[in-house]
């Protein structure tokens, strides 16, 4: 009898830095894998020591770490896709730039981190600088929330109209195949909703609202869903719809853990079943 030839299982890379309160970077990425069918990867580009209050410290991985991280991963195992996080620093952020043309890899996520959801700025500017015109430019589609358009393409954003012309400004002036602009910082009936341009398609996409204080990590779960669809070989629109909708579920299912500002539910198939103790 033949042996059965079992499908490839898809990969997928997160350059990302390590939470340690479990609530966003790699391991919110690679949870968000797992739940997708998809084998997770990893090069950790800084070690946060955090929670649900906040940020205690952030130490830098040496630049040599993070480019053998990525060379090990795609060498032997290859990738079906990647996303990027916190990269941090520039140098980090040319090395990344730099190992993503070198090994060819495609299907590439940017959650550009520079600006957080409040609108305060996490790398400085020359940073921002080569974010923009060294690795967004090779980005399958790229992730910016509504203070990060903002730096990106120069505009003020106050209302759907705005998002919708930040997208294309970005689009024109840094060469991603497509851009996203979350609405998760916007006020009122704008906030979660989010603004799809492609060169070609606008549209405005728009899922339930959940009222819940505990959304730490939405960005990562959202570039992280977007790759693992990409890794199994969805077409991108429908990727980023589905991984929109995994979001707003495990949203539903946020976990009330810490002092503050819990996460997401990533594994909320378990908790749609979760037994009481």
């Amino acid at each position: 009898m033949d042996a059965v030839t079992k499908p490839k299982t898809p990969v997928a890379l997160t350059i990302a830095g390590s939470d340690s309160g479990g609530g966003a970077g790699i391991q919110t990425d690679l949870r968000t894998f797992a739940f997708h069918c998809v084998h997770g990867t990893s090069a950790i580009t800084c070690i946060t020591a955090q929670n649900t209050l906040g940020v205690k410290r952030v130490d830098a991985i040496p630049t040599e770490a993070v480019v053998a991280q990525i060379q090990a991963v795609v060498e032997d195992i290859g990738v079906q896709a990647a996303k990027t996080g916190m990269l941090l620093n520039q140098e980090i952020i040319l090395a990344v730039a730099q190992q993503v043309e070198a090994l060819k890899i495609d299907n590439l996520v940017v959650d550009p981190v520079m600006v957080s959801r409040t609108g305060a700025q996490l790398i400085d500017d020359d940073a921002v600088q080569t974010l923009c015109h060294a690795l967004i430019p090779q980005a399958t589609i790229v992730t910016p929330n509504r203070y990060e358009a903002q730096i990106m393409s120069g505009l003020s954003i106050n209302s759907l109209d705005d998002m919708q012309t930040a997208a294309q400004i970005i689009h024109g002036n840094l060469g991603a195949k497509a851009v996203l602009v979350k609405g998760g910082g916007m006020q009122g009936n704008l906030c979660g909703v989010d603004v799809w341009f492609d060169g070609q398609n606008l549209a405005t996409l728009t899922t339930e609202l959940v009222d819940t204080k505990n959304t730490h990590g939405t960005g990562c779960t959202l570039s992280a869903a977007i790759a693992a669809n990409l890794a199994l070989k969805k077409d991108l629109f429908i990727a980023v719809q589905q991984a929109k909708d995994y979001v707003t579920t495990a949203l539903t299912y946020a976990l009330d853990i810490g002092k503050g500002q819990g996460p997401v539910g990533h594994f909320f198939p378990l908790l749609q079943n979760k037994p009481s103790f």
